[in-house]
Order: C-alpha cells, then structure tokens, then sequence
C-alpha cells in the first residue's frame, strides 16, 4: 500500500498548498482533517478518474496518441498501487443528457417562470463560484441544476461502482484528474458530501500537471510506462479506444443541447453547428433559424472579459440568448491552468495548440448512443423521471452569503 500513499501524500500536501494556486483559503481553512482522510488504512479501494481534457495535455507533452496517453497514464497510475481508473466521459453524458432535458423544460415554461431562461450551464466551478459569491441573485436561478461531470463521477464512484463491488462507499478513495484548480474546491462544496455514502463524492483532485509532477519525483518517464486498458465501471469490461462530445474545446453542452433542442421543439435536424465569432474568440453565438425567425439563440462566453459583458447585457435586461456556455477559463477547459502553463506560469501557447489538435482528432460519441447509460437509467437509477435521478444528478446553486470580493478568484 505503501506506493499508493504517494498519491494519498500529494493530496494532502495539494489541498494544505493551494490556497496560492487558487481561492481555496476559506474552504481549506475548515477543513484540518484533511490528513486523517487520508490515512490509507480506512480505505480500501484507491480510485482514479480521469477527465477527458486532461487526455490531451498527456499526449501533447509525451507526444502519444491520445488512446496511447490514457494507457500509459493509467498504467502509471497503477503501478503507484492504485485499483481501478476510470474515463470521466460516461459522467459527461450523464451530464449532458440532463442538461438538455432541462433546457427543454425550461424552454417550454419560458411564458409562466420568470427564471426560467435564460440557462446558463453548471459544468464550470470558477464560473458557479463566481456566480454564487458575486452575482448572487442575478443568475443562480437559471444556473442548470445537473451536476458537473466530476461531481457525477463521484456519483457513479461511490453509489453504482461501490455497490456492484460489494463495498462501502466510505471504504474508495476516489481521486479525479483534471486540467483545473478550481476542481478542487467544487470537491469540497458541502452539497458533494453524501451522507449516505459518509464521505464526499470525490476526495482529492489533483491536476494534470501535478501527475507529472509525481512521475518526475519519481524519475518515471511515460515513454516506458507500460499501457494498461482503463477500468470501466461495469466488471470486468475495459474502456474501449477514447471518444469524445461535440464541442472544440470542452465537454461541448453547447452544441448538444442545441442539436437537441431544435430536434425536441422545432423538429428540426442540425448537422452541422456554425459559430460566429462576436467580440473576439472567446465569445461566439449560435442561432437556430425556421421560417425566417430566429428561434434559438446560444451562446458560449469563455473567460471573464466576457462573463462580465454576459452579466452586464443581463442587468441591463438586454439578454437575447436562450443558452450559455460558460466556462472560466479562456479557450476552454483544455486551457485549465492546471495543465496549459509555462514552468513561469504563462500559458503555453504552443502545448494549447497541440492539445486543441489531439482533441479535434478524437472521434465523438453521443451520450444518446450510450448503451450503459441508458441501462444505469434504468437498473440504478429506477428510471429517467425519478426521484432518483433528482439526488444523484442534481444540485442547487444559490447565492453565498458573504460580503466576497470578486478578488479570490483567480482566473
């Protein structure tokens, strides 16, 4: 056990550390026990799952294909004496899916709910921090209420896996890989704490860049890892070849809920999605055109120049969108500050534009075609409309009563 407490020490050691990395000063501060989760004798299981923006940083700096990076990255992961690592792809699609299914609803109660729309999308925890501590009122009730895909790992982790493996949720360590600091403190959010799993949904993120931190303490180069197929969570099946969601830079909300939007409400069948680009890059609107009137009207705002211009259209009553992508970080999550940085902190133009190839380049999935997904629908989930898809897929943001600057966020 005594490999695997490297990954137990650099969780520690990480979440005691990045109140410099990130606004986590507050949420650390009350959370002294960190040391005690992680002695390595109350858990049994050790648990990793990777997000699929993360993929690409590893094969862009090792210069693998992306389907070799996640082999040997878990290959890596195991010879650290970690059991089991998972693709966090399956919890995007649960994400997703229910994500459109509520913009739909919402959609359709546009007339008798104020909040109703527009959505903004819920997947981003430098974008729900910012809105719950900053904007408050303004947007919380038109945040979505699906879970982020991390927090619905967390949730397949501890809830499905831990029982088809005869364990106690409290009994896995689950850790999560992902491009991002702000990861770490969407884990420690109150609402993630399970009581009946006694424990949180996900323990400890760490980010790409750290992973590679570890494996040169360890003097470990990804060129001689030897590739191991990834665990999925259903026995004995491994993951297949990498997919992906539509969407060029994140877990691509956008482009589905608008593929499925114009389908459920206009019948209407896109192929293809175009963009266009207003401001600059970072802000782009997609708009769904029948009998010559605008029906749709989406848009994604990456970074906070354009979240404050967002949020400025919106106090002006001037908001014309019907959905928002919004995401912190600038170009996406593929640009998280925990995998995109120079050694200096700058970011690493030419490792992003690496990294925005190798994602391009992995084939999409729908999350409609996943066959497993729609089974966990519903043999775990007791089907699409229950209750429990309600606890184990939703959230509910609300303004945080605190006089916070916007200052402790760094984006």
């Amino acid at each position: 056990h005594n490999t695997s407490y490297v990954l137990f020490q650099e969780c520690s050691k990480k979440q005691k550390n990045d109140d410099s990395q990130s606004a986590s000063v507050d949420a650390l501060s009350s959370n002294d026990g960190f040391e005690e989760k992680c002695d390595t004798s109350k858990h049994k299981v050790l648990a990793v799952s990777i997000c699929p923006q993360s993929l690409p940083y590893f094969a862009a700096k090792f210069n693998l294909s992306v389907n070799d990076a996640a082999r040997r990255l878990c290959g890596f992961l195991k010879s650290l004496g970690v059991h089991y690592v998972f693709d966090t792809t399956i919890a995007a699609d649960f994400s997703i899916l229910e994500s459109q299914r509520e913009f739909v609803q919402r959609y359709q109660r546009r007339n008798q709910e104020e909040h109703a729309l527009p959505m903004f999308a819920s997947a981003c925890p430098g974008w729900i921090r910012y809105a719950e501590r900053v904007l408050t009122n303004l947007v919380t009730s038109h945040i979505c209420t699906a879970k982020s895909p991390q927090q619905i790992m967390g949730s397949l982790v501890k809830g499905y896996f831990a029982r088809q493996q005869n364990l106690s949720p409290d009994k896995i360590f689950h850790v999560i890989v992902a491009p991002c600091y702000d990861k770490k403190l969407e884990a420690l959010r109150e609402d993630f704490y399970t009581a009946l799993y006694n424990s949180q949904e996900v323990d400890c993120v760490l980010t790409s860049g750290e992973i590679v931190q570890i494996m040169e303490q360890k003097n470990v180069s990804m060129k001689d890892v030897t590739e191991v197929a990834v665990d999925s969570l259903f026995g004995e099946i491994k993951e297949g070849d990498v997919v992906r969601h539509d969407g060029k830079r994140s877990d691509g909300y956008l482009e589905h809920i608008f593929k499925h939007a114009a389908k459920e409400l206009f019948d209407m069948d896109v192929k293809e999605i175009t963009y266009k680009a207003l401001k600059n890059k970072d802000f782009q609107e997609v708009t769904l055109e029948k009998d010559g009137e605008t029906v749709l009207r989406f848009a994604a705002a990456y970074g906070f120049r354009n979240i404050q211009n967002m949020v400025l259209k919106l106090k002006k009553g001037k908001f014309l969108y019907h959905f928002v992508e919004v995401l912190a970080c600038p170009g996406g999550c593929l640009n998280g500050k925990g995998q995109a940085q120079t050694e200096d902190g700058k970011p690493d133009k030419a490792l992003l534009n690496q990294m925005e190839e190798v994602y391009a380049a992995i084939p999409v999935r729908l999350p409609e075609t996943n066959v497993y997904v729609q089974k966990m629908y519903q043999d775990w989930l007791e089907g699409m409309d229950s209750r429990k898809v309600q606890e184990t897929l939703h959230t509910k943001y609300s303004a945080v009563n605190q006089t916070a600057s916007g200052l402790d966020i760094k984006w």
